[in-house]
């Protein structure tokens, strides 16, 4: 039997029993939904219902449960159960939680982040109730470096392993290896120091991944022969929000053999380049990688980035070019800068405006409407808005001029360019003929001859 809640605070089996009791939790059917769990034997004055509706996966995650309760129940409840999380919770025993890991035979996934483990250390013999887990979440538990190896030492097919948010400056070195190790997260940590990232492959040899964003990591401090050798099989770093500042240090990932994906946000040496220079550079300096910040880097986009690299350091002292320059330069020869080319479109054209024997020059705004390029006019012409016509003279079309009577059309539909007329007549007067081009000319050109 349980001792009262407020003796031990809560407890996994009482949390247990309330959340998937049949009330609480809806039998469900289907394949992969939940399991029905009959106990066959409970104890006498059993916390537990006559019946549990239990998923293969719980989540138990802010519920207050400081341990574990009683075995014989877990075990009778949760032998099916394949991930459990038990985040956000008061577990601060490693014995506690011992015992409710070690009566899940087929537990796989194991989430306990955010529980008070600080200065808690973990026996030996309770650490291989975790030896069927493959996911391991520690997550801001600021659980020590020594309990992270005393677990890693027992769990003999350990696949992943969260460490994040857990104030390590420094990692102690290990003398057993955990190769089973595919991901392991350290993100939001204080490593600054290559020598304890370093301890990290004797650790992990078969590391795929490893994810050390925001740690302030200052630079890259081995060779090539040690690198090809810490991390044998990485195919994918993140390194965002770190500190490096040195393209050095990230020519220097070229030589993890089997790296493939990069992330690389964030950091020092970006800051005064733009984001398309920031992807290109990086591309350049990294010809092994196929994604970068999660995307693809397809042949094309990396021909273009190798070309801008050269053309970007071309102009460079030669003590200034990277070592990546002059292999890019054997590659595709010295290339030329690009013409810059201005793709902005035009908004503004300087016409001349006639009406009459008055000429004058003026600038006019091409995102305007034609009723608004009319009330620019009226205090070149003397004419109101009302009584006037204005048209277009392309200079360089043989075509006679065409008359902007629609109030509402934009300016730049006519194509408006440097050098154009704009002629303003009287409402009074005739309009202009349209039919040929001589006669415009005669009726409208006279001033010319």
């Amino acid at each position: 039997m349980e001792p009262p809640e407020d003796a031990g605070g809560r407890s996994f089996v009482e949390v247990l029993s309330e959340k998937y009791s049949p009330e609480n939790f809806p039998l469900r059917r289907g394949p992969g939904m939940g399991v029905v769990v009959v106990p066959t034997a409970a104890p006498q004055g059993s916390a537990m219902k006559d019946r549990l509706n239990m998923p293969t996966i719980l989540v138990l995650n802010s519920c207050g449960i400081r341990r574990a309760g009683d075995q014989t129940e877990i075990a009778a409840f949760c032998a099916h159960v394949i991930e459990l999380d038990l985040s956000h919770n008061q577990l601060q025993d490693w014995r506690e939680i011992s015992k409710i890991v070690s009566n899940i035979p087929n537990l796989e996934f194991l989430n306990l982040s955010s529980n008070p483990l600080s200065g808690r250390s973990l026996e030996p013999r309770c650490a291989g109730g975790f030896s069927r887990v493959r996911r391991l979440v520690l997550n801001n538990t600021r659980v020590s470096w020594d309990t992270v190896m005393l677990l890693t030492s027992e769990i003999p097919e350990l696949e992943e392993l969260f460490l994040c948010l857990n104030e390590y400056g420094a990692v102690g070195a290990s003398g057993v290896a955990c190769p089973t190790l595919r991901l392991l997260h350290i993100t939001h940590n204080g490593l600054q120091d290559w020598a304890e990232v370093r301890k990290l492959g004797p650790m992990f040899p078969g590391l795929d991944t490893l994810v050390m964003s925001n740690n302030n990591l200052s630079s890259i401090q081995d060779g090539e022969d040690v690198l090809r050798r810490l991390f044998p099989n990485l195919r994918s770093i993140s390194l965002t929000n770190s500190g490096l500042s040195r393209w050095e240090d990230i020519e220097k990932l070229n030589w993890f053999p089997k790296l493939e994906e990069v992330r690389l946000q964030g950091i020092p040496l970006l800051q005064s380049y733009t984001n398309a220079e920031r992807r290109s550079l990086m591309i350049a300096h990294l010809p092994v990688i196929s994604l970068l910040n999660s995307s693809v880097v397809s042949d094309c986009e990396r021909e273009d980035a190798e070309r801008f690299f050269i053309r970007y350091y071309v102009d460079h002292p030669e003590e200034e070019q990277p070592n990546r320059y002059h292999s890019l330069v054997t590659k595709y020869g010295k290339l030329e800068p690009l013409a810059e080319i201005d793709l902005r479109p035009r908004n503004r054209a300087l016409v001349e405006v006639r009406c009459e024997d008055k000429v004058e020059e003026l600038s006019i705004r091409l995102d305007q409407t034609v009723a608004e390029l009319k009330k620019q006019l009226t205090t070149v012409v003397q004419l109101s808005t009302s009584s006037m016509r204005i048209y277009y003279i392309d200079k360089g079309s043989a075509f006679g001029p065409e008359e902007m009577k629609y109030n509402t059309r934009a300016v730049h539909s006519y194509s408006i360019q440097d050098g154009d007329e704009i002629l303003v007549v009287p409402k009074t007067k005739e309009p202009p003929p349209t039919d040929k081009p001589v006669q415009l000319a005669a009726a409208f050109h006279s001033h010319q001859s």
